[in-house]
């Protein structure tokens, strides 16, 4: 058996960026910047007014109260291109520019009118309620960078940089086959001794989820010919995963068949629980992830190991492993000789204190219960003691959804 660092450094190894693709901005949300965007102009173009009220000289209205004649009216989209001189004062509202001359607003709270007579009686600051010339951004500069996943934010970035193509990377593809004799879809009839599918359905929400293209093959039946029918369906993938038939049993046949038709094996078997008898080798140019048929254990090696290997393929950075602490919320036994993936609780997060969490009782590799209640899973290194609560150790949090904000 290999650790779980050297299962993952394997794996990253052979995981490298896709290829690029254009896409339109409205179908940008969630995939990866293949190169940097530039923005396209400066934002604001202009001066602007950043208030409804009138545009003057700063220096006439030091003191109040002050009078004006106006001499314009200036909505957004429209400009009063006149220079306006002292004494004069233009109505002007959010977003339009300022007239030659102006360099302040004097918001319409502080204006008493009178026909074309404004009597100004709100002392104002020289400079005040304007967004100057490039306060957002300048054209030419690099607002957002290549390797970056694009949220509602940065689509609402785009846009205003005027940019409607962006180019991102190609979404990986991910082909699922299931094994066994004894697994059914969901809404199939469920025959005696019979296990309803929960594996190839996670996985492909956790594909999606982490932005790429699920493609489920379907359930191959324990002889040669259907898994070797069935594996045929990954040419021209990234990456292809198999649900169980990875053990010694014997009718474990994945190793057996698809080594026969090309599959070189890198490893097989991880010092981890749940989720040992893991696989990961290559077919025909596609690499192939081999993971348990328990569904926790399917589940958390697919957090581990898929979901890093995704995050390659689309150029982001990618690391395997905890990505926090916590304090135990009940004491733990000596943990054996694999790393070890709990499933967990939180009983107490706030603001003022430290994350507190309460591994489940009972970690069986069946229970999916306890793997959709959990809110991360602790990890307990090969050979550590036992832990008393208020300990702290690490945690692996689940990700976050598809399209992030």
């Amino acid at each position: 058996m290999i650790s779980v660092a050297d299962a993952g450094g394997r794996i990253l190894g052979r995981m490298h960026p896709l290829a690029a693709e254009t896409v339109s901005l409205s179908d940008a949300c969630g995939r990866v910047l293949a190169t940097d965007v530039v923005s396209r102009r400066t934002q604001p173009w202009a001066d602007v007014s950043a208030m409804d009220g009138y545009a003057v000289h700063g220096a006439d209205v030091a003191t109040v109260p002050a009078t004006f004649k106006q001499v314009g009216y200036v909505p957004a989209g429209t400009a009063h291109d006149t220079p306006v001189d002292r004494g004069e004062c233009v109505r002007i509202f959010t977003g339009a520019p300022l007239p030659p001359g102006t360099d302040t607003v004097v918001i319409q709270e502080d204006v008493e009118a009178a026909g074309d007579t404004i009597t100004v009686h709100g002392v104002t600051a020289a400079g005040r309620h304007v967004r100057t010339a490039g306060l957002d951004f300048a054209a030419g500069e690099t607002l957002l960078h290549r390797g970056r996943r694009l949220t509602v934010r940065d689509v609402a970035l785009c846009a205003a940089m005027n940019v409607p193509w962006l180019s991102v990377r190609r979404r990986p593809r991910v082909a699922i086959l299931q094994t066994g004799n004894e697994i059914v879809l969901p809404g199939d009839p469920v025959g005696a001794n019979q296990i309803v599918s929960a594996n190839g359905f996670g996985l492909a929400a956790l594909v999606r989820a982490c932005g790429g293209v699920p493609i489920l093959l379907g359930i191959a039946r324990d002889d040669a010919g259907s898994l070797e029918a069935l594996a045929a369906g990954a040419a021209g993938c990234d990456l292809l995963i198999t649900t169980g038939g990875a053990s010694v049993g014997e009718h474990d046949l994945v190793q057996q068949v698809l080594g026969a038709q090309g599959l070189t094996l890198d490893f097989w078997k991880i010092a981890m629980r749940p989720g040992k008898p893991l696989m990961f080798g290559q077919i025909h140019g596609v690499p192939m992830l081999g993971l348990p048929g328990n569904p926790v254990s399917n589940l958390v090696c697919a957090l581990l190991f898929v979901r890093p290997a995704l995050q390659a393929l689309q150029g982001l950075a990618a690391e395997i492993g905890p990505n926090g602490t916590a304090r135990l919320a009940r004491d733990l036994p000596a943990n054996g000789p694999r790393e070890d993936y709990m499933r967990a609780r939180w009983v107490e997060r706030s603001a003022d204190r430290p994350l507190a969490v309460d591994p489940a009782a009972i970690q069986d590799s069946s229970m999916m219960t306890r793997l959709a209640q959990a809110d991360c899973l602790v990890v307990r290194p090969p050979h550590a003691p036992a832990a008393k609560a208020g300990t702290e150790v690490d945690i692996l949090t689940f990700p976050e959804g598809p399209f992030p904000i």
